[in-house]
């Protein structure tokens, strides 16, 4: 138990709310070197298209201060700012590793002058309150402690008319199209990880994550809970991801 009392999941496990932050940092350092190219097999590269569709919803602006959470080895950003001209990002995660990773790619030193890498918890940001335009995760929340606490800090942290945007793997709306995505998401995901990244339980890990992530309808109502008005979501893929959209107005 932690030192509160409370408990929380990490994937199919009950564990102590104050470990779990330090259970994720641990899958995220051990995946980090592989963690791009386990995405695109995983998907077969359909979170690309995932990404793309983010933005063309979100549809960047010249100008923009983009705080993108969860943001890893940049792949967000990096789409954000060719379609923003003199826009700005920070990149922010948890996981220093992975801030490494995503410096050493060739998009990163393109566009260093626009970029900041920040190691930071979701659930306190390390900003003053209104100072984003957009805030993005993207495959992230599901992997925080306490969810609405993370939300709370997306709406602290962007402007008046600010926008947050979520891209997170969902449910689908078919049992049985469901069922045939777990059994592929099970027995397939775990062993691609341990054959490509050699690490067999953090993809075990990720996948149970997923399963125990709120549905499309929950997590609307976890977005407006947190303050945000005109909170709509789009499935991609069938539900197997969704994207989330909400504005502080």
């Amino acid at each position: 138990m932690s030192e509160n009392g409370k408990t929380t999941h990490f994937g199919f496990k009950d564990v102590a709310e104050d470990q779990k932050a330090g259970l994720v940092h641990g899958v995220f350092t051990s995946v980090a070197s592989k963690y791009d190219i386990m995405n695109d097999v995983m998907s077969m590269g359909i979170h690309r298209v995932w990404k793309d569709a983010m933005m063309d919803w979100l549809a960047p602006r010249p100008g923009q201060r983009l705080l993108d959470v969860a943001g890893g080895t940049g792949d967000i950003s990096f789409r954000f700012l060719k379609r923003a001209p003199g826009a700005k990002s920070v990149v922010l995660d948890m996981t220093e590793s992975m801030l490494v990773e995503g410096r050493k790619r060739a998009e990163a030193a393109q566009m260093a002058d626009s970029l900041d890498w920040v190691t930071g918890d979701a659930m306190q940001l390390p900003f003053e309150d209104n100072q984003f335009d957009v805030y993005t995760i993207s495959f992230g929340i599901r992997n925080v402690t306490r969810i609405q606490d993370a939300l709370s800090e997306a709406y602290r942290v962007l402007k008046p008319g600010g926008r947050l945007m979520v891209l997170e793997f969902s449910q689908l709306p078919n049992p049985m199209m469901q069922k045939a995505y777990d059994l592929y998401s099970f027995n397939v995901i775990p062993r691609m990880g341990q054959m490509i990244a050699g690490d067999h339980d953090s993809y075990q890990y990720l996948v149970e994550s997923i399963r125990k992530f709120p549905d499309q309808d929950t997590f609307a109502q976890m977005i407006r809970t947190a303050g945000f008005s005109n909170v709509k979501y789009r499935n991609l893929t069938m539900g197997i991801a969704a994207l989330h959209s909400g504005w502080k107005l």
